[in-house]
């Protein structure tokens, strides 16, 4: 057994910590993706009940530049065809748009409009609104530290799955 943290929460060591809270984790995922804020933030940026959608856009939103349609499969973890099918459905409401691959032009690459930045906007906005609200009871510091590590968390899990997906060591 061990004591509670200021906060109410137990403490344990991290291994353990990590562990006690996969079940809460994967609670909470389940519970936003069947919850009404992914749906009313959908709404509010004109995609409603549209998730594969906003995935895609949000994919976009978060790259460099343009990308292939095997990038943002690769991305949002999806299979290429299903990619493929969205972009087009995308493209067909003027929320992206194909454009020549300065670097190979047989292949194209694609690229939200303005409208589907604008969209994109809207729907992270309406997220991080939600979030904010939540947890605005919080002290400063413990929000700031929640962003810190669920960012280092969000990228050290995407870089693991890669290498998992390419069958590949991740990096020490």
């Amino acid at each position: 057994m061990h004591a509670n943290a200021p906060d109410g929460y137990p403490t344990a060591p991290p291994g353990e910590q990590a562990l006690a809270a996969l079940p809460r984790i994967a609670h909470l995922g389940n519970a936003l993706a069947k919850g009404r804020v992914v749906e009313q933030a959908a709404e509010t940026a004109g995609l409603s009940k549209d998730r594969p959608a906003i995935t895609v856009l949000l994919a976009l939103g978060g790259s460099d530049g343009p990308l292939r349609v095997g990038e943002i499969a690769d991305r949002v973890q999806l299979a290429g065809p299903h990619v493929t099918r969205q972009v087009q459905a995308l493209e067909r409401r003027g929320l992206v748009r194909r454009i020549e691959d300065p670097h190979d032009k047989r292949a194209r690459l694609i690229e939200a409009t303005a409208q589907g930045r604008e969209a994109t906007d809207r729907y992270t906005a309406s997220m991080i609104g939600w979030f904010t609200e939540t947890i605005s009871h919080w002290p400063e510091q413990d929000r700031a530290e929640l962003g810190r590590l669920l960012t280092r968390l969000a990228d050290d899990v995407l870089t693991r799955l890669k290498h998992t997906d390419d069958d590949q060591p991740p990096p020490a």
